[in-house]
This record gives C-alpha cells, sequence and structure tokens, in this order.
C-alpha cells in the first residue's frame, strides 16, 4: 500500500510495516483510496480527522441557500391597490432569491371569469419581468389557475 502523512516518509510499504509505523507515532492508519492501485492509506489521529470532515460539511451545509417557495394569492377581480401591494410583496421574495408560486383563487360561479384570471397572471408576470421569470404558463388545477416565478440569477 502506499503510505501518505506528516511525519511519514512517503512509499510503499507492506501492511505489517505501515502498522508498524502508525503504532510507532501513537496514530491510526487511515485508508483513503480503496481503489487506486496500490491502495492509498495515511497515518493521522483518527478523531481528529473525523473532526476535521465534519467540520467541513457543516461549513458547506452553512454556505447553502435554501430557496423557499411563497405563495401569492388573488382572486378573478383584485382591485389595482391589492394588486400593486401583492406586487411589492413579490418583488422582496424575488429579490431575496425565493421562488413565487402565484395563483387565481375561484370561488363558487366565479370560475367562468377564466380568461380574468389568465390575464392577472400575464400581467404579474410581465411586471415582475426584471426580477424573475415565469416557469410555466398559467394552467387551471381544480379552483386555482396557479404559475410559479423563479428569481433571476444574481451576478
Amino acid at each position: 500500500m502506499r503510505l501518505i502523512g506528516d511525519n511519514v516518509e512517503q512509499g510503499i510499504y507492506s501492511f505489517q510495516q505501515a502498522m508498524k509505523i502508525a503504532d510507532d507515532l501513537n496514530l491510526d492508519l487511515v485508508e483513503i483510496a480503496a481503489t487506486a492501485n496500490p491502495p492509498v492509506c495515511r497515518v493521522v489521529d483518527y478523531q481528529k480527522f473525523l473532526y476535521a470532515q465534519k467540520k467541513k460539511q457543516k461549513e458547506a451545509k452553512a454556505n447553502q441557500k435554501k430557496q423557499e417557495v411563497k405563495e401569492i394569492r388573488f382572486g378573478p377581480q383584485t382591485d389595482d391597490h391589492d394588486y400593486n401591494f401583492k406586487l411589492k410583496h413579490a418583488q422582496e421574495f424575488l429579490k431575496e432569491g425565493n421562488k413565487v408560486k402565484a395563483y387565481v383563487f375561484f370561488r363558487g360561479r366565479s370560475i367562468v371569469f377564466k380568461e380574468q384570471g389568465e390575464l392577472l397572471l400575464a400581467r404579474f408576470a410581465a411586471d415582475l419581468e426584471e426580477f424573475g421569470k415565469p416557469e410555466n404558463v398559467p394552467n387551471l388545477e381544480g379552483k386555482r389557475m396557479i404559475m410559479f416565478l423563479s428569481p433571476k440569477s444574481q451576478k
């Protein structure tokens, strides 16, 4: 096996020789690459090795950005003031990097006004064009007409 480590002369050793070197230094022999030819082992303190790996994973997880889906609900006859208020919220959501699920909820006989819902969502997508782009065209699912908007990549 190939032996590497801090206080070790790198080279190819037998398993018994590698174990003896690790025992002399009061360290552990850890297999790094089993599929390599010959296999690669490192002489290291195993607890410190595990601690360093966990720390790297934790840092990588902390640097990830979670993307949430924020919902905005409209009625088919939503007034301009309410529309602008919800538009402002959607702009903030998209700036933060979240997806926006905009939907028009039809109650009772208001399902007759499907065209108004389509126009409302199309206008919504057009007004948010500089902040995000629609993932799909508005489609009707039961009593809801749904459209998703994803944020534009910030460079």
